[in-house]
């Protein structure tokens, strides 16, 4: 049976990649991958002379992300296990842009010095003028952080907004939902 899930990957993610400014060829980095619900798009987006790094701590998502991506033939994934948070295992200035989506949060990141390392990270990998793609959730006003001290962390790691798409049709875990994307640019 065909989920809700499955539907949107189907449907609507590529669509939704395009807008908000991935295109063929593009290096992007998808920082905390999970399973998959973005790489997979993002892949098909970029295309073969793209790549997309699947980074993510979980071993099992991230087999299962690269079994399906395999079944779909897809060969410009490339996988990054690592065991901490904040390190990206990639070269200074390396990737077109950068998707933290549902990341920079109380659960993953409660510490404000863990977020503005990966932040400084993220800065590092990211091409001049690259774009760090935020997907901002359980960032509510009065849980820490909430967004306002997130936008203002990003910003004092010298990025500045770019664009917000509201009202976007987004995964969330195993569920769809109504989102906002906000772009910033290095």
């Amino acid at each position: 049976m065909k989920t809700s899930l499955d539907r949107w990957k189907r449907e609507s993610a590529e669509n939704i990649i395009r807008h908000i400014g991935i295109d063929r060829g593009q290096k992007i980095l998808d920082f905390g991958c999970g399973s998959g619900n973005y790489t997979i798009p993002i892949a098909k987006v970029v295309g073969e002379k793209g790549v997309v790094y699947a980074l993510d701590e979980d071993k099992e998502d991230l087999n299962q992300m690269m079994n399906e991506a395999k079944s779909k033939g897809l060969k410009n994934i490339v996988k990054l296990e690592v065991p901490g948070k904040s390190r990206i295992p990639l070269s200074t200035e390396s990737v077109d842009m950068v998707l933290l989506y549902d990341i920079l949060h109380y659960y993953y990141f409660p510490e404000e010095t863990d977020r503005r390392q990966l932040l400084r990270e993220v800065y590092r990998v990211l091409k001049p003028n690259g774009l760090l793609s935020l997907y901002p959730t359980h960032l509510e006003m009065n849980s820490v952080p909430n967004l306002n001290e997130v936008k203002k962390e990003i910003e004092d790691s010298n990025f500045t907004k770019e664009s917000e798409y509201s009202d976007l049709t987004m995964a969330h875990e195993d569920n769809i939902e109504r989102g906002c994307v906000i772009n910033y640019r290095k």
